[in-house]
């Protein structure tokens, strides 16, 4: 029976769920997450592998063990799991759906179903605003109203994807498509080439002479499900990963309408099309058409936004939040670029909960031309990531010391802390520490969901903190599951503009926090922003492009940030 790489994923990611709330021992549940991970990331039909290679073929699968094979066997020959009819006896299936309402557990699950009999999101709520949990054990009027709270997040979900599980997959597809015999020009087009934080399917803008062999090869490459549509212009196939894309393939001669029309928004091609109209003109993915039927064909997007009498229009920024108006003003802002970025001034080491030492990270951040490192380790309230004491604080300056010899002048080493912003308001370090140090990071991390008023007041008052430099991450939200703490924006902000407090844009893609509007409305306001991968791995690195493209959104130039800027820029900066 034929099973797509997902489908057979979401089985064993339920089987770990089902496991977790059973509370049965952590390698269980792992090995399961493993292989549904690894089987969603395939770049191929599992159904083929298995077919050409049986069980033994599936051991080449990363994360896929005798165990797990024999269950992908039994899955694709039978279209039934055992094993997870006999957890299901045991835990009911039901209760997996509670484990995407935010801060909920499967412990607290496991409670809640053998408390009060509760299977589904519905029968949770009924009970919570009952006020039947609140008499739990390990619960009260808190925990009652944070887990409404919860499922009310939960319902304004858009069921669209993290850019950043989406991007990388994306870009694969358009760089195969490159590849492909006849094709002059592929783009993405859509939510995805304008960076929005959340995404839905992927489009893919392609130009070529010969559109049938392009869609031919497009909808059976090895890496598709399902055909969805397939036409003379324009197809949509389903990814095994569960992803789908839609391609359109255009002449290279109308490929600049195509992509602009595709690339959206949809308010900032309304806007061009009734700009069109003034000048006796109409226009569509295929052209700008004359009155007479004529044709004005554009090649490239440039050509578009010439024929209007505009210069071309960054795709972050066409929303129609004003870019029109400035484009036609000749204002439009000269967008920071990843060449800017000069400094990482968020990072975390072996220290803390970082897998890098200074030394190894110091010579990752020079790989890439940075120019300045802060090392931010944790501060020690947040027991789980291993933060420091003073006293380690102290050592780890030894360590510091001996890697700034090292690297010489090539790179100027900060020694900072990220540093708790406690839920009583107060700094997880003394003034005295944080004077000390050569640059703080101040973020929020727990009690994130308390009343708007209480929240904003932490913020602000590590804001005026005269040691903070930086505020980390705002909001603290985690995309898509975990909505930031309800601040109030025009407070924060005001706060930072009074103080010079740079505010974060955390590129870490489950992040971008600051988001967009926030950062345009920061920089309006003259406030400096601050872009970090909030490193942990040097992977995390690579992820600077989405703090940047985050930045880009919100209209931010170079002059805007302070990583863009010298040692003896920043240096001076902090000392101020």
């Amino acid at each position: 029976m034929s099973m797509t790489n997902k489908e057979l994923a979401d089985i064993f990611t339920l089987v770990a769920q089902l496991l977790e709330i059973k509370g049965e021992v952590i390698y269980k549940t792992l090995a399961y997450r493993r292989a549904a991970e690894s089987i969603t990331g395939l770049g191929r039909d599992i159904n083929d592998i298995w077919k050409q290679g049986g069980q033994k073929a599936l051991l080449e699968i990363p994360g896929v063990g005798k165990a797990i094979a024999e269950k992908i066997d039994e899955l694709l020959t039978t279209g039934n799991l055992e094993y997870l009819e006999k957890v299901k006896k045991e835990v009911p299936g039901e209760l997996a759906t509670l484990l995407s309402i935010p801060d909920l557990g499967p412990k607290k699950v496991r409670m809640l179903h053998k408390e009060l009999g509760i299977l589904t999101i519905e029968q949770l709520k009924a009970a919570a605003e009952a006020g039947k949990l609140r008499d739990l054990a390990g619960m009260g009027v808190k925990s009652e109203a944070k887990i409404l709270s919860g499922i009310e997040a939960l319902g304004r979900r858009s069921g669209r994807l993290p850019l950043g599980d989406v991007l990388p997959f994306a870009l694969e597809q358009r760089d195969w498509i490159r590849k492909l015999p006849g094709v002059k020009a592929a783009e993405l087009g859509g939510s995805l080439r304008r960076m929005r934080s959340t995404v839905g399917d992927i489009d893919l803008l392609v130009g070529a002479k010969d559109p049938a062999k392009v869609i031919a090869a497009y909808i059976s490459a090895p890496n598709v499900a399902r055909v969805m549509n397939q036409g003379t212009v324009k197809s949509s196939v389903e990814y095994h990963n569960g992803m789908r894309s839609q391609l359109w393939v255009h002449q290279p001669e109308r490929y600049g309408t195509a992509l602009q029309y595709a690339t959206g928004s949809k308010d900032h091609n309304v806007k061009l099309r009734e700009m069109a109209l003034d000048i006796d003109l109409s226009l569509s993915d295929q052209s700008f058409e004359r009155k007479d039927g004529s044709e004005l064909l554009c090649a490239t997007e440039e050509e578009v936004y010439k024929v209007l009498g505009m210069p071309y229009i960054p795709p972050e920024i066409r929303e129609n939040s004003g870019e029109i108006q400035a484009a036609l003003a000749g204002k439009l802002p000269k967008l920071i670029e990843e060449k800017h970025i000069k400094a990482e001034l968020h990072a975390h080491t072996t220290w803390s909960d970082g897998e890098l030492s200074v030394l190894e990270l110091a010579q990752e951040a020079k790989k890439r031309g940075y120019k300045i490192l802060a090392i931010t380790d944790h501060s020690p309230s947040i027991g789980l990531v291993n933060g420091l004491t003073f006293e380690r604080l102290k050592e780890q300056r030894k360590e510091i010391d001996k890697v700034r010899k090292k690297m010489g002048e090539d790179l100027l080493i900060l020694q900072g802390a990220e540093v708790e912003i406690k839920a009583d308001a107060t700094l997880d370090y003394p003034d005295e520490v944080l004077e000390w140090l050569d640059i703080v990071v101040a973020s929020l991390h727990v009690s994130v969901r308390q009343p708007r008023a209480q929240v904003t007041e932490r913020l602000v008052a590590a804001i005026r903190n005269p040691h903070v430099d930086i505020i980390g991450h705002p909001t603290n939200r985690q995309l898509p599951d975990r909505e930031g703490a309800d601040l109030d924006m025009d407070v924060v902000l005001k706060a930072a503009a009074e103080t010079g407090t740079a505010l974060e844009i955390n590129a870490n893609p489950r992040r971008l926090d600051l988001d967009d509007v926030q950062a345009r409305r920061a920089i309006e306001m003259g406030i400096k922003l601050s872009i970090n991968c909030d490193t942990h791995t040097a992977d995390y690195l690579d992820w600077l492009h989405f703090g940047v493209a985050t930045a880009r959104r919100g209209w931010v130039t170079p002059a805007d940030v302070i990583n863009t800027w010298t040692p003896k820029q920043l240096q001076a900066w902090l000392k101020s």
